[in-house]
C-alpha cells in the first residue's frame, strides 16, 4: 500500500521584474501556512518518508517547511526540475520513477498542471483551482510506484489554509 500527497507550494509574492519567476520567494502569509498546514497533515495520521519538489524557490521552500514539521532532513529532498510548471502528466512520471522502499511519498509543484493531476485522480473528486499550499492525500493498493497511475486511488484527505471543514475519508 502507498500513500500519495500533492501539495501546490504556499502564497508566493511577487517582487516584480526584479526576480524571475522561478525564484519568486513565499510571501509573510506563505511563509505561516505551510508549517500550519504540514500539522494539519500529521493530525491526520499521514507521515511522508519521501519528499520531491520542484526546484522553483517558492516550491522548495514550502518542502522545506514540510520537512521541519515531519524531522526530515531538507538535504534528502528530491528535486526535479521537470516539475516546474509541469503539466499532469509530468506528474505522473515522476511518480513512476519513485523508488519501492518509500511508502508515504509528498510531491510539490506548480499550478495549473496541479489541479489538473488532482482532477485525474478520482471520478468524485474535482477542483476548480488547487488553491495555495492545498494538499491532496491519496491511498493506492500498490507496492510499486510505477503502477500508480493506472491504479484506483482512495481519496483520505484534502485540506487548504482557509478551510474551515477539511474532507477526510479517516
Amino acid at each position: 500500500m502507498k500513500t500519495f500527497t500533492i501539495i501546490r507550494h504556499a502564497k508566493s509574492g511577487w517582487a516584480g521584474f526584479s526576480v524571475s519567476d522561478f525564484e519568486r520567494p513565499l510571501d509573510d502569509t506563505g511563509l505561516e501556512e505551510a508549517p500550519l498546514m504540514a500539522k494539519r497533515l500529521l493530525q491526520q495520521n499521514i507521515k511522508p518518508d519521501f519528499f520531491v519538489s520542484s526546484p522553483a524557490l517558492r516550491a522548495r521552500t514550502t518542502c522545506e517547511k514540510f520537512c521541519e514539521v515531519f524531522h526530515q532532513d531538507i538535504h534528502q529532498i528530491e528535486f526535479h526540475d521537470t516539475l516546474y510548471h509541469a503539466p499532469a502528466e509530468e506528474i505522473y512520471r515522476v511518480i513512476s520513477t519513485l523508488p519501492n522502499e518509500y511508502n508515504n511519498v509528498a510531491l510539490f509543484c506548480h499550478n495549473p498542471g496541479i489541479t489538473d493531476f488532482v482532477n485525474s485522480l478520482s471520478d468524485e473528486f474535482r477542483l476548480d483551482d488547487m488553491p495555495p499550499c492545498g494538499l491532496l492525500s491519496v491511498e493506492v493498493p500498490v507496492t510499486d510506484w510505477a503502477l500508480f497511475e493506472a491504479a484506483t486511488k482512495k481519496i483520505l484527505f484534502f485540506d487548504y489554509p482557509k478551510n474551515q471543514s477539511s474532507f477526510s475519508s479517516k
